[in-house]
């Protein structure tokens, strides 16, 4: 006797694959869960009428890790796409405004090495490779004796951008006038990492419907395909999904516990593996807040120096190999001893660090965004950006059903295990420059072992040809090629001089671009006021809708 229609495999199988995509449940709230949540709620929202959910289910009973306090200026476009008014945001996140990253003896050790990594492009980055011709500024290049000669001349980021000078002076990058999101120079934020979940929290649910569970998930059950079907929390019972987002932090519930996916270690390469964190109060109302992230070596790591509007954000992110928990909290006493007079009242907490990340991302129906992914370390504040990379590439290519899924999911590890590693190069990048010899962990990161072969390659390249946005594969680099030559160029590597020489009319036109530099930097100098005046005024008037 044959068996029915109902019962046979195929057919099954067909109904399996057909399934379409309606319930999305995402484990795990904190930052990265609700700007996942948020990216494809205002997504679908604005797109579609009906057929799908989206619920968010967190414990109570998990702290947030509360640091990831830098962003980059993709944020400013999350946050807008989402319907979020800058205004709120500022108010209620204790925001500032950043600039880019001031990286303070990581060269050679002395007290006045500094360098800037800024968020505006270098000038002429569209159409004119200007580094070459900085370069013959800096460094001219005698034919005759083949020498390098060091000239008086301004630092890479100076000459080709007005934002060092900005942050040196403490000045925001926009007005009052200047309309929310917009800018007069490129920016990113400072945030207050715990307000800042609980802002998108109430924003998701109240403006963007998403359905929001607290309790704590006990079971995680699979279909008969091996597909997650539903996981089961202790008061709310099963939540049925078709996709299902780990946003479950470094436990990583459900890709790395559940199906069990490998991490891949990357301490060969990243050495630091500890954070002390701490939160240190201004000294009065009137103190400046800092237009950048701070990043200051120490013997076995670097110190990180971020201002909020209320408080300024401080850790020192080390590796337990070189030194000791008691030598890293001595240390971090020591750079805050001279702007805080009270540091024995002052709470230091302890993060582990295991920089790596999953072998896939994307397993079956289960795509990990945040740490249940991976972490690296705090250098560079790549952390949500790459949040909110995977989640906008998830609202982009949501699958429509299950039978297309394993091609998206395909295509977003390909994509991210990439992504990836060029940020792994382009951290390994600022320890492997150094000059530093005063330490271990400075010697031992100059050790080829430990540069990936990927970088070696880029590094073999760039000594003859200055970075471009061709040496990279992808159209959308995590950090592209300008972000390579500010540190490249800040910490000395030299691209040497082409043997085709510099025509007179391209050096002319440089010149005029260089000068264009030095104009801008003298008008924004004089016509942007402090950050701490901005925020000031934003939190009394607010600034213009879009």
């Amino acid at each position: 006797m044959s068996k029915s229609l109902a019962n046979n495999p195929i057919d099954e199988q067909h109904q399996q694959q057909n399934k379409t995509i309606e319930n999305i449940v995402i484990v795990g709230g904190g930052t990265a869960g609700w700007i996942t949540a948020g990216t494809l709620a205002a997504k679908l929202n604005k797109q579609h009428e009906k057929n799908f959910s989206i619920t968010l289910v967190e414990s109570a009973n998990v702290a947030p890790i509360g640091v990831g306090e830098g962003t980059w200026p993709t944020m400013r476009r999350t946050l807008k796409n989402m319907g979020i008014r800058e205004t709120d945001f500022i108010r209620q996140c204790h925001v500032s405004f950043k600039q880019g990253a001031k990286f303070c003896q990581w060269v050679t050790g002395k007290q006045d090495d500094y360098y800037y990594h800024p968020l505006m492009l270098p000038e002429g980055g569209e159409h004119d490779n200007l580094a070459a011709h900085w370069f013959n500024i800096q460094f001219p290049y005698h034919q005759a004796n083949e020498e390098w000669v060091p000239n008086q001349a301004l630092s890479f980021s100076m000459c080709l951008s007005p934002q060092e000078a900005i942050c040196q002076a403490g000045l925001a990058p926009k007005l009052i006038t200047t309309a929310e999101y917009d800018a007069v120079a490129n920016y990113a934020y400072h945030l207050d990492a715990g307000r800042f979940s609980k802002f998108l929290k109430q924003h998701c649910i109240s403006q963007l419907n998403v359905n929001h569970i607290v309790d704590d998930v006990i079971a995680i059950n699979n279909d008969d395909s091996g597909d997650i079907q539903c996981v089961t929390t202790a008061k709310s019972g099963d939540v049925y999904g078709e996709l299902f987002i780990d946003c479950s932090g470094f436990k990583s519930l459900l890709l790395g516990e559940h199906y069990q996916v490998p991490f891949k270690s990357c301490k060969d390469i990243l050495f630091v593996d500890n954070a002390i964190a701490v939160q240190v109060p201004y000294e009065n109302e009137q103190s400046p807040i800092a237009s950048q992230t701070i990043s200051t070596a120490q013997t076995a790591g670097w110190i990180w120096d971020i201002g909020l509007s209320s408080r300024r954000g401080v850790g020192h992110v080390y590796s337990s190999k070189y030194i000791s928990e008691q030598t890293a909290i001595a240390e971090l006493k020591q750079y805050l001893a001279p702007s805080v007079s009270n540091i024995d009242e002052l709470t230091f907490r302890k993060i582990p660090i295991n920089p790596g990340y999953r072998e896939q991302f994307w397993h079956r129906n289960c795509v990990a965004v945040g740490l249940s992914a991976g972490f690296l370390e705090p250098l560079e504040a790549s952390a949500l950006l790459l949040v909110e990379i995977s989640a906008n590439m998830i609202a982009q290519q949501l699958p429509a059903n299950r039978a297309c899924m394993d091609i998206v999911a395909k295509r977003f590890n390909q994509t991210f295990t990439y992504r990836w590693e060029r940020n792994i190069d382009f951290l390994k990048l600022h320890y492997m420059l150094t000059q530093r010899d005063d330490s271990q962990f400075w010697i031992d990161n100059r050790h080829p072992d430990t540069i990936p072969q990927s970088l070696k390659t880029l590094l073999s390249l760039w000594k003859y040809h200055i970075p471009s946005d061709n040496d990279f594969i992808h159209a959308t680099e995590v950090f592209p090629a300008a972000s390579y030559q500010y540190v490249l160029y800040g910490m000395g590597f030299k691209t040497e001089a082409s043997h085709r020489g510099l025509a007179d009319t391209a050096q002319k036109d440089a010149a005029l671009l260089f000068q264009k530099v030095a104009s801008d930097t003298s008008q924004l100098s004089a016509h942007l006021m402090s950050n701490r005046e901005l925020l000031k005024l934003i939190n009394q008037y607010g600034l213009q809708r879009v």
